[in-house]
């Protein structure tokens, strides 16, 4: 049976826009040093001749860096949820080469998981799929992307382009929509817990998920309305009058702009994102004409060595299985 948390989350996963009005110190600038072992990485990772699925850690080593990214997934799990790390000098490399410099961090982080049942350890974030199609992926449309958790424990994204206009990355953490569903709404809180059945979560058909679990002294998330609304009218089971209000209330709470810090991601940025602790979210944007100058992010899901414990309601969904490719 699973366990209701009835008190409030403090601690700096708990953290209002407020907070960083005047504090950049999530913003983590690649130094020359940081970029210079990169490189010398890139050429041993090329060296090795094996393919981007093949790399380990040994064939993209980092040294003292190495310790920078320990900090970082410690502050991914038990501090603020999320970071931002600037200065990657994409324009310097060919794609090809940014991927490997990608997946070499995401190696020395965590395990990359795979996006989809093609197999993609290294997705693209582009503006390709068919807004008309229920079963299009959000992330491959230029709309509105709602506030979302992914399945896997940390979500990386790297800016490759920004579009022509819009685009704008969003944040809020779950610690603090939780402390205003206590606050103000305490009468829907255990109707977070029951299982919901959502699409996407790596499986063909609808998987059932509480939205909130608490565990082993953590709570953790997994949301996305469309993916939830669309798994309940497969199973034949639409969402309650109580169901919906519940989840308007999650949403009203998540977009008050008291919850929440933006940023326009320039190229060369990677936003890291704890998936249990952080929802995240992109405005409409408007692409350019020019395909090879249109918007591009690359993606990253992370299993991490030290994510938290997670209920057996509320099993870990660290991408597709490889069994299903």
């Amino acid at each position: 049976m699973c366990t209701v948390l009835t008190e409030k989350i403090k601690g700096p996963s708990a953290w209002l826009a407020e907070d960083f009005k005047n504090d950049n110190s999530w913003i983590h600038q690649l130094s020359d040093d940081a970029i210079e072992t990169l490189d010398s990485a890139l050429r041993v990772a090329i060296a090795s001749g094996r393919d981007l699925e093949q790399l380990t850690k040994k064939d993209f080593p980092l040294g003292e860096f190495a310790v920078v990214l320990n900090g970082i997934a410690e502050e991914l799990e038990n501090g603020r949820g999320f970071l931002l790390l600037r200065g990657l000098p994409v324009d310097r490399y060919s794609e090809s080469e940014i991927g490997i410099i990608y997946y070499g961090l995401g190696l020395h982080l965590g395990t990359p998981v795979r996006q989809n049942y093609n197999g993609d350890l290294l997705g693209v974030v582009m503006n390709v799929g068919d807004l008309n199609n229920a079963q299009t992926r959000v992330y491959e449309t230029n709309a509105y992307l709602p506030y979302h958790t992914d399945p896997s424990d940390v979500v990386g994204l790297l800016c490759l382009r920004k579009a022509q206009s819009g685009g704008l990355s969003s944040l809020v953490s779950v610690a603090s929509v939780y402390n205003e569903i206590i606050e103000n709404h305490p009468e829907y809180l255990a109707l977070y817990y029951r299982q919901f059945f959502s699409a996407h979560l790596g499986t063909k058909e609808p998987t059932p998920t509480p939205i909130f679990s608490y565990h082993a002294g953590k709570l953790a998330c997994r949301f996305l309305r469309q993916y939830l609304e669309l798994g309940q009218q497969m199973m034949q089971q639409p969402l309650s009058s109580v169901e919906v209000e519940a989840l308007n209330i999650f949403d009203a709470i998540a977009h008050d702009p008291k919850m929440r810090i933006t940023m326009m991601m320039e190229p060369g940025d990677l936003q890291l994102a704890n998936n249990y602790a952080i929802l995240h979210s992109r405005t409409e944007f408007q692409d350019f004409e020019d395909e090879a100058r249109r918007r591009k992010k690359l993606r990253l899901w992370l299993k991490m060595p030290n994510a938290r414990t997670l209920a057996p309601d509320f099993p870990g969904r660290n991408g597709f299985p490889e069994s299903k490719l």
